[in-house]
């Protein structure tokens, strides 16, 4: 009964209008900061733990490795195996995720109100005290294995793989985070050991926090929670340099349908452009059926079901990525109606009735992201690491506004190089 009154808390919790979000600063006795949003309508707390590096701090021979250390940590900590942890958290009512990308591990948890020091009591363990047995390390091993294994036959995957490496070479971008057969196969303990204390410290540590506590609590409880980590970790990595050149990369597979990843360098997130890059990409690629690259590749000539683009800001490197499958014997046709797409976008611009469309896409669709305590307390995780504002959210749709023609077009001038674009194709195109 108490887990599925707690399934109806996350799904119907109340919030206050996305414009009217107040967060709070706050730091805890022992020096933690983080962001609150106050909520006491529902006895609910979500919860938004976000270390910077990530899969990225993972050293050459161990890539993997904080990658297979996230999945271990609700495999059991303290005392309790990894039923007992299971157990134990189904119990409380409790909800915990963990998950690693290039630049993050990312921790969410949400509990009641009655259960929270419990809750709190038991979160803490996974990321303090995690046991890391071998038993689970085997079993968890395997998961990741059969996971990369099936990757290698996954035609979208071995296009990323192969674009990153392209991209990135030596750099851990330029690898699967999750690794490969051979570094998983080869981690042991210690390294699992060595990629908590590198990923997971206090150093590099960003919160939100939304629901039914204050902010003297949310001090206490930060401080139970998070003072048994590490306050320094490892070094950050050296941002990458990108190795991408123009040109076509094909990779034969045996497909009917190839798939395409194409792209170049982008614009960093702090950029005073990033705006007006935001609103070209919508028009070219990102604005789903409005998008020019949708109408001109789909709707216009059939070569495809779906074409987008979107603009990839990493902590490391800044790219601007788009994809697509077509028919092995139309890729060629549309690659060729892609290249032409972005070059002309590059030279004629957009038209004011493109830039007002796109502006009301953006604006109009940013409050639907508010929809519950882990969603914005997920959004104050992001602002935080992107060094933005506490008001962003109030001013967010007024930058969007306040983009120009003159803006875009001088933008899509500057950013869009189609000379420059790199296409990886993997299955068996024709005409390439």
């Amino acid at each position: 009964m108490k887990r599925w009154i707690v399934a109806v808390l996350f799904a119907c919790t109340a919030l206050p209008a996305w414009a009217d979000v107040k967060i709070q600063e706050i730091t805890s006795p022992g020096g933690i900061t983080a962001w609150l949003v106050q909520e006491p309508s529902i006895p609910f707390v979500a919860l938004e733990l976000r270390f910077r590096g990530g899969a990225s701090l993972d050293l050459p021979d161990k890539r993997g490795a904080t990658s297979l250390m996230v999945g271990l940590l609700e495999e059991g900590a303290g005392e309790l195996d990894a039923q007992g942890f299971a157990r134990a958290t189904e119990e409380l009512a409790a909800g915990f995720s963990y998950d690693s990308g290039d630049d993050t591990v990312s921790i969410s948890a949400r509990f009641l109100t009655e259960n929270r020091d419990q809750a709190v009591a038991l979160l803490r363990t996974s990321l303090v005290e995690p046991n890391f047995d071998d038993a689970s390390l085997e079993r968890v091993r395997g998961q990741v294995l059969s996971i990369i294994r099936s990757n290698e036959k996954d035609p979208n995957e071995i296009a990323a793989r192969a674009f990153d490496q392209l991209a990135f070479g030596d750099h851990p971008y330029g690898s699967a985070a999750e690794g490969t057969v051979d570094t998983v196969s080869a981690l042991t303990r210690d390294d699992i050991v060595a990629a908590h204390a590198a990923a997971m410290a206090r150093d590099r540590l960003y919160i939100g926090v939304v629901g039914d506590i204050s902010a003297e609590e949310l001090g206490a409880l930060l401080d139970t929670l998070l003072g048994g980590l590490p306050a320094t970790g490892a070094d950050m990595p050296m941002p990458a340099t990108l190795a991408l050149t123009g040109g076509t990369t094909v990779v034969d597979y045996e497909t009917p349908q190839s798939v395409a990843l194409f792209g170049h360098a982008g614009i960093e997130r702090h950029d005073d452009d990033f705006f007006a890059a935001y609103v070209l990409n919508t028009i070219l690629g990102g604005g789903g059926f409005e998008s020019r690259l949708m109408t001109e590749v789909r709707e216009k000539r059939g070569l495809t079901y779906g074409v987008y683009s979107y603009l990839a800001p990493k902590d490391l490197a800044a790219l601007y990525i788009g994809s697509v499958a077509s028919a092995n014997d139309r890729i060629s046709e549309t690659v060729s109606v892609i290249k032409a797409e972005w070059a002309h976008m590059a030279e004629s611009g957009v038209t004011q009735d493109e830039l007002e469309k796109a502006k009301a896409l953006l604006t109009g669709a940013y409050p639907l992201r508010f929809d519950g305590n882990g969603a914005i307390a997920r959004i104050m995780v992001g602002m935080q690491m992107d060094d933005l504002p506490i008001d962003y959210i109030a001013t967010r749709n007024d930058k969007v506004n306040a983009v120009t023609l003159d803006d875009v077009n001088r933008v899509a001038r500057e950013l869009l190089k189609p000379e420059e674009l790199r296409f990886v194709i993997v299955g068996k195109p024709e005409g390439l």
